[in-house]
């Protein structure tokens, strides 16, 4: 069952209107999370919203959005005010142009989300706009608001929907001149360059993100489960940092070393999906099965090391 709609309204491509539904097309909820403790008492924190000078907790009814002039100066900007200037965009989002995908700069890419159809109406019109910008192979351009903040959003296709990915407005993104200007101009060697390409050749693939494990998130499961089953952590040694003096040596050193696993490789096993597995990771302790371990939740109990 897909999880809910962070947005409805319509798609509209001229006189080509839908109802559209769109929804967060990634997640962060399967990754681990901390909640702050007291050290003394193991009880979670909890945050007040506090009067900055009085100190006093503050109810939300009383709370206003300000803008602030200067130190100790701001503006008071009330609920009713900011619904007042609200767009007209507001439940329609309207294409404006089509562009190809490689004009987008990468760096206004902010998030993505799947759109289909609301409802059981407006399928036709849908599938009409999606084909018409498959087979023109461009990107539709339109604007969509979200939390009353008007984003530009870049329409694709992907299979029967369509993935609309949210871009930044060119004062979001800081001019890269101020980060590479001090950068040394340095005359790279031809054979220098020959030895960097055949690495990268021996290293070519394919993008598939089912090869990559967070292997961070990994050792957090492996930490979590050995705290609750009461063995002792020992710290790992940290690798000692590699000193380039040469840089032609580092680079026939690099190709020596990636040439050699490259003969003896063996098909490397696709890593199961963490999605759908985190939760029965942490479940798991060493001589319980998965499904045991999940129906012996943790209780409220604080463990350390």
């Amino acid at each position: 069952m897909a999880p809910r709609a962070n947005w409805k309204g319509f798609l509209r491509l001229s006189l080509v209107t839908c109802p559209v539904a769109l929804y967060p097309a990634t997640s962060e909820s399967e990754k681990i999370s901390f909640n702050q403790l007291n050290r003394a008492t193991g009880h979670r924190i909890k945050y007040l919203k506090v009067d900055a000078d009085t100190g006093e907790e503050v109810p939300n009814e009383d709370i206003v959005k300000g803008y602030q002039l200067e130190k100790d100066q701001f503006i008071e900007v009330s609920k009713e005010e900011l619904e007042e200037i609200a767009l007209e965009s507001t439940r329609t989002i309207e294409i404006d142009e089509f562009v190809d995908r490689t004009d987008i700069d990468p760096r206004y890419l902010i998030r993505p989300y799947y759109i289909r159809p609301d409802g059981k109406v407006g399928h036709d019109a849908f599938a009409v706009i999606r084909e018409t910008i498959r087979e023109m192979d461009k990107v539709a351009i339109g604007r969509v608001v979200l939390t009353n903040r008007e984003h530009i959003i870049a329409l694709e296709p992907m299979d029967k929907g369509l993935v609309g990915t949210l871009l930044r407005y060119p004062y979001e993104v800081r001019s890269e001149q101020e980060y590479f200007d001090e950068i040394q101009d340095v005359k790279v060697t031809k054979d220098m360059l020959d030895l960097a390409k055949h690495i990268v050749n021996q290293k070519a693939g394919r993008f598939d993100p089912e090869k990559f494990e967070d292997h961070y998130e990994t050792a957090l499961i492996d930490l979590i489960n050995q705290k609750r089953a009461g063995k002792p952590i020992t710290p790992k040694g940290k690798p000692a940092a590699g000193n380039v003096v040469d840089l032609m040596e580092a680079l026939r050193r690099s190709v020596g070393k990636e040439a050699a696993p490259a003969k003896a490789a063996n098909p490397a096993k696709k890593p199961k999906k963490t999605s759908a597995g985190q939760k029965e990771m942490l479940m798991s302790i060493e001589g319980k099965k998965p499904k045991e371990a999940a129906a012996k939740k943790p209780g409220a109990r604080r463990k350390s090391a």
